[in-house]
């Protein structure tokens, strides 16, 4: 999937944020979770999603997972850098995901999709799963990588006040 990630990037004409792919693989029992991403200089989001090697273009409870863990990490890592003070309210998950290409793909023993398509999974304990490991092995990422942490934090924070000013 990493390579996926680099033949999604190299269809843009961007500059990444950060040379190397941020991979991610954990297993939970019998269920197995990768995720692969990279951040750009673009301003939008390109997050592909399979279940069992199976494409689920609408998402699901993985995707759902992937996106709530990687808003709480970036929001940790953006006050413990002091890119938002105490008073400052946290990041949105469309700022964290400005500029970001990932590919997540699950392999679950039973899986349930929610139409005939099979475009969305829909087992409940993949969300709980993904969220804890992209939380745990994203956190670790960061506090191994400070200067990519920065960059990325750096870019979110950048769009929520771009957002903000918008809305203004």
């Amino acid at each position: 999937i990493k390579q996926f990630v680099e033949y999604i990037n190299g269809n843009k004409h961007a500059t990444m944020i950060h040379d190397e792919i941020i991979y991610m693989k954990a297993e939970k029992g019998d269920i197995t979770a990768e995720v692969a991403m990279q951040y750009n200089d673009t301003y939008t989001e390109s997050i592909v999603t399979f279940a069992n090697n199976m494409s689920t273009i609408d998402g699901g409870t993985h995707e759902i997972g992937f996106k709530n863990a990687l808003t709480k990490v970036t929001n940790a890592y953006a006050r413990k850098l002091g890119f938002l003070k105490d008073s400052d309210s946290n990041l949105k998950s469309e700022d964290a995901r400005e500029g970001l290409t990932a590919v997540v793909s699950v392999k679950l023993p039973d899986a349930q999709f929610e139409s005939q398509t099979k475009a969305k999974l829909g087992n409940s304990e993949i969300r709980t799963i993904v969220d804890s490991i992209v939380t745990e092995k994203l956190s670790e990422f960061y506090e191994e990588n400070p200067d990519i942490a920065k960059a990325i934090i750096s870019k979110a924070c950048e769009a929520s006040r771009v957002r903000e000013e918008a809305r203004k």
